[in-house]
């Protein structure tokens, strides 16, 4: 039996390899977009272009907005003196954030009163305006604590510590890139199997497989296996450089990882096997497989999180094998989750790859019939 699958596995090799459109597909993409994605798929604001509009003009305004130039997170960009000027800054995006110093500001702190100041926001995206006044939030809040050690007065009544856990940096590269390595992976696979008995048809070859002594069931293990080898081999490569490029940590077991990874790939295999035998052109299947990759991917919480989707939108995401694989790599490289958590996340992705392979199996008989 296993023979001619080898042999039927070789045949699925060499044509990938001897198809120049075939190896550019499966090498290069994947290494484009894990660092296209890695450098620029990130939530970090580093640029926030600042107006200031400081009508005190004494050394405890100086001193605030000095703080502001001084942060690598903002960059001056204008110092206006009227009232009229701050309107076209927010309207023409020359700034995000307008920092205006009331008059009386240094009076108001030295007699114990309240300071001033008020922040203009260009809320046109509202994440990052709220990234932006967190940034100026704890300006403020630093230059109220070290005045209140300098020149005395009531202690603030509560003192607020943040601790960030698995990724004390908060750097969202961490929780995009390992997310990547389920994207890519699932690209690839789904293109190879998607166009692989949809290629023979195509081709003129379907026919010349039928009549070799092979069974429906190994000629689908012989489509199936190099599908699994590359998925694997892309992965893997895709790992090392999310570990040793990135620097993303990998805390948890890797063969936890990899048990996850195979049961995705499987059921990631299955999907595309059912796609590619439905079709009858190349152009069919790969239609097909872009199809089921732009819903798995919004769908999958690589981006947003599942919990804020709608109720009947969050039924339908239990279908999708890239969700569970992306709570299994992100515990496995930033949390060393507990087995349990993985356990929750097998097993699904064991069931919808035994019912795809079963579906795909059944669709290549009836299509031979």
């Amino acid at each position: 039996m296993f023979r001619p699958i080898l042999a039927l596995m070789q045949k699925e090799f060499l044509a990938l390899m001897k198809d120049k459109k075939s190896r550019f597909t499966i090498v290069i993409p994947p290494i484009v977009q894990l660092l296209v994605f890695g450098y620029a798929a990130t939530y970090d604001l580093t640029y926030v272009p600042l107006a200031v509009y400081d009508e005190d003009r004494s050394a405890a305004s100086r001193e605030l907005i000095a703080r502001f130039t001084g942060s690598p997170n903002f960059q001056e960009a204008a110092r206006i003196t009227r009232q009229d000027q701050i309107a076209p800054l927010i309207d023409r995006k020359e700034v995000l954030v307008l920092v205006h110093i009331h008059p009386r500001f240094t009076r108001n702190l030295l007699t114990g009163k309240t300071g001033k100041i008020q922040v203009i926001v260009d809320g046109r995206n509202s994440n990052t305006a709220m990234i932006a006044l967190g940034y100026v939030r704890a300006i403020v809040t630093r230059f109220n604590l070290e005045w209140v050690e300098t020149h005395g007065g009531p202690t603030p009544p509560a003192r607020l510590e943040t601790r960030a856990w698995y990724n004390p940096n908060l750097e969202s590269r961490w929780f995009i890139v390992p997310g990547i390595v389920g994207l890519l992976t699932l690209v690839v696979t789904m293109l190879v199997t998607a166009l692989s008995v949809a290629r023979e048809r195509e081709q003129g070859t379907f026919d010349q497989l039928l009549v070799t002594p092979m069974r429906p069931v190994e000629i689908l293990l012989g489509k199936a296996l190099p599908g699994f080898i590359i998925g694997a081999g892309e992965a893997t490569v895709i790992i090392l450089l999310t570990v040793f490029w990135f620097q993303v940590p990998l805390r948890g077991d890797l063969l936890l990882l990899y048990i996850g990874l195979f049961l995705f790939l499987m059921s990631a295999i299955g999907v595309g096997l059912m796609i590619s035998s439905l079709s009858v052109t190349q152009q069919q299947g790969l239609l097909g497989a872009f199809m089921f990759l732009v819903p798995a991917i919004i769908l999958s919480g690589f981006t947003t999180p599942i919990a804020n989707m709608p109720t009947v939108v969050q039924k339908i995401t239990l279908l999708n094998p890239l969700r569970y694989f992306m709570v299994v790599i992100r515990g496995v490289f930033l949390e060393d989750a507990p087995l349990h958590l993985y356990l929750r996340q097998f097993w699904p992705m064991a069931v919808i790859g035994i019912v795809c392979l079963a579906l795909a199996g059944w669709l290549f008989r009836h299509r031979i019939n």
